[in-house]
């Protein structure tokens, strides 16, 4: 089987990567802390240079502000971007909801959300997973009460990723609490600066401010904020979850890390002896590589299935467990190979790779819980892809 991508989509892929070289600093190797203020606001300047390319979501329709691109040429568009660590701070936006709101949206909708993010201007925030719906995200508590017009939201919602700096946030509510947990459940736009609502910082184990818990008391909502059908959000919200676990764009962030892993252990000795020349090293790396070609080929996959008009499930499921483990066996690689420096936070003048390892071995334990954890990730592989029971 032929891997190659065509010559356009090489020619696509040089393109990209011209244009990156001129539109990050010289010295770009991304942001340790995507979340900070600085890295934040960088972010949003970034947006703004992608904009007037229609490249902040380069594959919607060109309708919607997208340029129509092909399915494999969104490839090359996210391996480029993730390869540069590009700060592309609006995914949730670009990869999820966009995508959803095209699906089920009124043309009202569409015109009034899409806009806002093919432009630069809206970001926005996902709101599903509360204190004790994470896993089990159906058994979620927050309310919607139907009042004229208008919803009254009331509840909680919890690991907010970047709703400090959102403009807008996509959440679920149950509309009919006596309904089955699955059926009673709907889709809501709702707007950040909407009375009642309340942002309250989570710092994680990395010492980065990227997750936050969000409170509503009493926020209205008009009907125009109501996606779909009511009570069928929990159809539509699986929609937006198989869109962000086939993220092609994984492999390709992992491989610049694994690349300056490697040259780390060309380059560096260790009692007199380079690390690539210790057996427990080469063989380490050597899994790492292999698993790295794993991890893109199941992508592929994914993508392939997409070309052909058929939607993937269990397979974006295999995607995100295989990435966010590899992910963690990375991590801990690195840390092991960087030795006492690894432990040292990117703000030490010691920390050697800019203190990635340190940083990354942190954040990297929530990866397997994010987006559904990998028990969850196990049990749609086994049910829907080896036709398994229900455990």
């Amino acid at each position: 089987m032929d891997f190659r991508f065509a010559p356009k989509q090489e020619a696509f892929r040089g393109e990209v990567r011209a244009f990156l070289q001129n539109a990050l600093p010289p010295d770009w190797v991304g942001s340790e802390n995507a979340l900070d203020e600085e890295a934040f606001a960088f972010g949003r300047e970034f947006l703004k240079k992608l904009a007037p390319k229609s490249w902040i979501a380069p594959a919607w329709p060109v309708e919607y502000g997208g340029l129509g691109l092909s399915l494999w040429e969104q490839v090359v568009f996210n391996e480029e971007m993730a390869y540069q660590r590009a700060p592309l701070i609006n995914i949730a936006a670009v990869g999820y909801l966009g995508p959803t709101i095209m699906i089920y949206g009124s043309e009202e909708q569409k015109g009034q959300h899409l806009p806002g993010i093919t432009s630069g201007e809206m970001i926005w925030c996902q709101g599903y997973s509360e204190t004790g719906a994470g896993s089990d995200l159906a058994s979620l508590q927050t309310r919607a009460v139907q009042d004229g017009d208008d919803f009254v939201i009331n509840g909680q919602k919890i690991w907010t990723s970047q709703a400090h700096y959102a403009d807008w946030i996509f959440l679920l509510a149950r509309t009919d609490p006596d309904a089955p947990k699955h059926k009673g459940i709907s889709y809501f736009l709702v707007d950040m600066k909407a009375p009642g609502i309340t942002v309250r910082p989570l710092v994680n184990m990395a010492d980065q401010h990227g997750f936050n818990e969000v409170f509503f008391d009493n926020v209205r909502v008009p009907r125009s904020g109501l996606l779909g059908e009511l009570n069928r959000g929990w159809y539509m919200a699986t929609t937006t979850l198989d869109f962000e676990r086939s993220n092609v764009a994984t492999s390709a962030g992992s491989q610049r890390t694994l690349e300056e892993l490697t040259t780390f252990a060309r380059e560096t000795k260790a009692d007199g002896t380079l690390l690539i020349e210790r057996p427990l090293a080469r063989h380490q790396l050597a899994d790492l590589w292999i698993e790295l070609s794993i991890a893109r080929f199941l992508s592929y996959r994914v993508v392939s299935l997409q070309d052909r008009g058929l939607v993937p499930n269990y397979e974006a499921s295999i995607v995100k467990v295989f990435n966010s483990e590899y992910g963690q066996r990375l991590a801990r690689a690195g840390l092991q190979m960087l030795g006492l420096y690894g432990q040292l936070q990117p703000e030490s003048p010691h920390a050697r790779l800019r203190g990635r390892f340190e940083r990354s071995y942190l954040a990297s334990v929530g990866s397997t819980i994010a987006a559904g954890t990998s028990e969850i990730m196990r049990n749609i592989i086994a049910q829907r892809g080896l036709g398994l029971p229900r455990n």
